[in-house]
């Protein structure tokens, strides 16, 4: 599967480096297994992260004057309902910070992962991350992963902080802030929905279909052993 003029591989994670059933099973039970430890964290970043989600409340329902334990009672609800919101995304990525330092955690990646990359790098085309998880957590996973530490190869990391995966004005910000223009940029996801929103807004698209993913797509790669750009 070739592909001409690429300047950057733009990837998800969840079902597309990495097997969702990592996140669902083993990420997302972590972080509530540890969430009430954070009653009694006063740290600058969770008292950040609580305050930015009493504003996003205050402002999705007009509720005010939420407690501690209320707020990451609703947190808790949200991890549960899995809501794409960026005060759990953050709170998230720094609960599994401490998992992935300490060695509880360790980032899954596909087995040929890694070798995409090594080729990638070695063919001139740079490498993003655009997932709806934070960046904090999408270094960390990459950094403390089954293959080592892939850090480095990622030039660049977006999540909701700059816009909504299933909007097309998403990916033509992603573009721009690459110094690239939208069809210069390829990129990898399960999800249709991205990809219908990434291709409007002309970027190259393909669908990963890792096991239990659906075909939805026109362009579609069993892994990335097949992606030549």
């Amino acid at each position: 599967m070739d592909f001409e003029g690429i300047e950057w591989i733009l990837t998800d994670i969840e079902g597309t480096t990495t097997d969702i059933a990592f996140v669902y099973n083993v990420l997302f039970p972590y972080f509530l297994d540890n969430l009430d430890g954070l009653e009694h964290d006063t740290s600058q970043e969770v008292n950040r992260i609580l305050q930015q989600t009493a504003d996003f409340i205050e402002e999705e329902t007009g509720e005010v004057g939420l407690s501690r334990m209320n707020l990451l009672e609703r947190l808790s609800d949200w991890a549960r309902k899995d809501r794409k919101v960026t005060p759990l995304k953050e709170l998230q990525g720094f609960v599994w910070k401490a998992g992935f330092e300490s060695g509880a955690l360790q980032g899954h990646v596909y087995p040929e992962v890694k070798e995409a990359l090594i080729r990638w790098s070695q063919n001139g085309i740079s490498m993003a991350i655009f997932s709806s998880g934070s960046v904090a957590a999408q270094k960390l996973l990459f950094q403390h992963s089954t293959s080592g530490d892939l850090s480095a190869f990622f030039k660049a990391h977006f999540d909701t902080n700059t816009g909504m995966k299933r909007d097309a004005a998403t990916y033509v910000k992603i573009a721009g802030l690459l110094n690239t223009t939208p069809s210069k940029v390829l990129f990898l996801s399960d999800i249709k929905e991205e990809l219908e929103a990434a291709s409007a807004a002309g970027l190259q698209t393909v669908q990963l279909l890792r096991p239990g993913t659906a075909k939805g797509w026109n362009l579609t790669a069993q892994d990335f052993s097949q992606i030549i750009p």
